[in-house]
């Protein structure tokens, strides 16, 4: 399959780029497209022949579901059997942007492959021009995960997307480095008080200020048999060699290399500006030491990056739990399998 790479610019008319990825979409194929978190390889989601396509060209289990996405408010009425009062505040606060939430389904609409059978749908409206317009022009629900090879850092570029899939996918619409960098927040509402499956661009302190107390699901119930959203159950983010998170101490830093030197072995370092250090064989920034967002932008593609290196071994320097560190954290343990270093 031919892999076509597209640049969707402002500046210029994009009709027949949007035309070819509607015909495309409404054929039963796959598009790949950008949104604010991350780059999502969608198909349509009522239809599950082209659901089915999408777990073909990742490697995705079956059993983790897909996020639907819709260009207008409305549309989610069309998708979900009730609209909690809860959801009406998220999303006329939240909505567009990196806010999923998960609602009882109403049957017969979405494909089965989208929720894997669950009784419920995951739905989010992107903020991003490119999602919406798409979206729109297309008129129907798009099911998107990132746009990777299953277990592999999602992709924050165009280029990431072409060199996971490239003969796998018809078409991919460049727009851009995202500028989220992790995707979105998964807000379960069918339960009170509403639990967070996993967190992301919209932080559970926003979440908070707006709707009172908000829980986090326990790691036990990220290994349920069937996962409630993506993310949960499966290795995700992970690069080629094998990852260690470790704490935000110069001192720790270089004893860590000092000791990985040692052994023969070589290292490459995703962290901030301030702990840059010589001794890292790669070092890989991520921004200033006080802002998660600017990790949570660049980690993908610092992932990426330690994948084009020759190195034994990565280390991630951790960030604070507060605001969307949170999300950089929990991909961080997704990425490490959990691995911490220490000596």
């Amino acid at each position: 399959m031919e892999t076509i790479l597209n640049s969707v610019d402002n500046l210029v008319d994009n009709e027949k780029t949007y035309e070819q990825a509607v015909d495309i979409l409404k054929s039963g194929g796959l598009v790949a497209f950008p949104t604010e978190t991350v780059y999502g390889l969608g198909a349509v989601a009522t239809d599950e022949q082209a659901v089915r396509k999408i777990f073909e060209a990742k490697g995705r289990p079956a059993d983790n579901p897909l996020i639907v996405h819709i260009g207008r408010k409305s549309d989610m009425e069309r998708f979900v059997a009730e609209v909690p009062e809860v959801a009406e505040q998220l999303i006329k606060a939240f909505w567009p942007g990196p806010l999923t939430l998960v609602m009882e389904k109403k049957p017969g609409v979405i494909a089965e492959t989208v929720t894997a059978g669950m009784a419920t749908v995951a739905i989010r409206m992107p903020d991003h021009p490119v999602a919406l317009q798409l979206l729109k022009k297309l008129g129907l629900p798009l099911a998107a995960p990132s746009a990777n090879r299953s277990g592999k850092p999602s992709p924050t570029e165009a280029e990431h997307v072409y060199h996971d899939l490239f003969g796998r996918i018809p078409l991919i619409l460049d727009g851009g480095a995202t500028g989220i960098g992790v995707e979105s927040t998964v807000l379960d509402v069918t339960v009170t008080p509403p639990v967070i499956l996993r967190p992301g661009g919209i932080v559970k302190e926003q979440l908070e200020a707006l709707i009172g107390t908000v829980h986090l699901a326990s790691k036990s119930e990220d290994e349920t048999e069937t996962p409630r959203a993506p993310g949960m159950k499966y290795t995700h983010y992970a690069p080629e060699a094998p990852l260690y998170v470790i704490e935000s101490d110069a001192s720790k830093l270089e004893d860590a290399l000092d000791s990985i030197h040692r052994q023969g072995k070589r290292a490459a370092v995703i962290g901030p500006d301030e702990l840059h250090t010589a001794k890292a064989d790669w070092y890989f920034t991520t921004g200033a030491l006080d802002s998660s967002e600017a990790m949570a932008a660049h980690l993908y593609k610092a992932i990426r990056q330690c994948d084009n290196t020759e190195a034994d071994i990565i280390l991630a320097i951790e960030t604070d739990q507060a605001g969307i560190g949170a999300a950089v954290m929990n991909r961080l343990d997704k990425a490490s399998d959990g691995k911490r270093y220490f000596e």
